[in-house]
């Protein structure tokens, strides 16, 4: 384990980290890059810090803004809320990287018309269902739509190192083995800041 990391804060990267490092870092996330994050979660939380890190202008694009002063203590530039119609029309075109972190069915047509030109869309959320798209969203601008899971070993190496480096850690609720199904609730409720993690003292 990378000094600067305590084991109970590298579990939690080793899924969230790792997952929003991943594209981050393969689609050049850095100095002089836009980058939006779309939910501020598990995922989204860490893609926020990570992205922060990097050196790059962080936006998070969240359902509302009840989250938004989390957002900024995180790291981000910037914080837009999508249920606003006017939030796609003002930053139409603004972006080089857009890391859709939530699982929710989205309007995909309208994420990339938030990009700039040869920008990305990258999902690492996954919805159960079909996300359709208009092959004239990529068309127009040079569009990307991606996908990324998570990384091999030695990117997985590099993320923890990259975290202890620069004081990373995912944000977590430690709870009892007993209030996992009032934990579970929670995460349906989105009320999570940000990962639950289970004492493992308290199994059995």
């Amino acid at each position: 384990m990378p000094e600067g990391i305590d084991f109970a804060a590298a579990a939690p990267l080793l899924c969230a980290g790792i997952t929003t490092y991943s594209p981050l870092r393969h689609w050049g996330a850095g100095p002089g890059k836009k980058v939006a994050v779309v939910g501020l979660g598990g995922l989204g939380h860490m893609a926020v810090k990570i992205a922060h890190a990097m050196g790059a202008e962080v936006t998070v694009l969240s359902q509302s803004l009840k989250k938004q002063e989390d957002g900024l203590r995180l790291g981000a530039d910037h914080y837009h809320a999508t249920s606003d119609p006017d939030t796609f029309a003002r930053l139409a075109g603004r972006f080089d990287l857009i890391v859709n972190t939530v699982s929710a069915v989205i309007d995909v047509d309208a994420y990339l018309g938030l990009l700039a030109v040869d920008g990305t869309l990258v999902n690492v959320g996954a919805p159960t269902e079909p996300l359709s798209v208009n092959v004239f969203s990529l068309l127009n601008a040079r569009r990307s739509y991606a996908g990324s899971m998570i990384g091999g070993i030695a990117e997985t190496q590099e993320m923890l190192n990259f975290c202890a480096e620069h004081h990373l850690g995912a944000d977590i609720e430690l709870i009892p083995a007993d209030r996992i199904n009032e934990a579970y609730q929670r995460v349906l409720a989105s009320d999570v800041r940000y990962r639950f993690v289970i004492d493992i003292a308290t199994l059995g």
